[in-house]
């Protein structure tokens, strides 16, 4: 049996959501404000693992969650889409300030492409990047074809992984909670190094 995270019983969840259930959740995570707690790159690991074990089989579950995660950006850019001339035409409170908005707008014309990829693998981020992205006013084509190049990377190269250690390392499941944190901290990785450069480049 797979170790729980944060309480949940990994395995128990997948194999009762089924394929259906995990076409919603990865949906709801993608693009969804109350998707942001979801454990969607555990849960793709997990997946795969019981891919590998014949319970799923895998190129369905590539291609039923690659779809989710496509779709849940996209309706994520939508609703941002639509707020963001809403809250364009608000006044300025404590917690709203047009030029935040100014500013989303600004990265996103500049940055949004590698801030769209890289959020496909950085937990609550990825829920919220597609909707500041609509908020920002980031072109749809440009949009669209890297949600498209992210998900296929995450929602594939999750679940192969999963599907891969499950197949070659007899007992892989007793080692979840390490796996899983190890991937989390290598997805930080590449952001950093980003946000490190962009900092130099600003005070050269």
């Amino acid at each position: 049996m797979l170790d729980s995270i944060l309480g949940l019983d990994l395995e128990l969840l997948v194999r009762t959501a089924g394929y259906f259930g995990l076409f919603f959740i990865v949906f709801a995570e993608s693009g969804l404000f109350l998707g942001f707690f979801l454990p969607g790159d555990s849960l793709l690991f997990t997946a795969g693992f019981l891919a590998s074990q014949g319970i799923l089989n895998i190129w369905l579950l590539c291609l039923i969650t690659f779809i989710a995660a496509v779709l849940g950006d996209n309706f994520g850019y939508a609703f941002g889409a639509k707020v963001g001339p809403a809250l364009f035409k608000k006044e300025d409170s404590v917690l709203f300030h047009k030029d935040h908005l100014e500013r989303a707008r600004s990265y996103f014309e500049k940055k949004g492409p590698m801030t769209i990829v890289l959020a496909r693998f950085l937990p609550v981020i990825r829920t919220f990047a597609p909707i500041v992205a609509g908020i920002g006013r980031m072109s749809y084509s440009t949009f669209i074809y890297y949600n498209i190049l992210g998900a296929l990377i995450w929602s594939f190269g999750m679940t192969l992984l999963g599907y891969f250690l499950g197949s070659v390392i007899p007992g892989v499941d007793k080692y979840i909670i390490p796996i899983i944190l190890g991937i989390v901290v290598v997805s930080f990785i590449p952001p950093v190094i980003h946000l490190i450069k962009n900092r130099n480049s600003v005070k050269k």
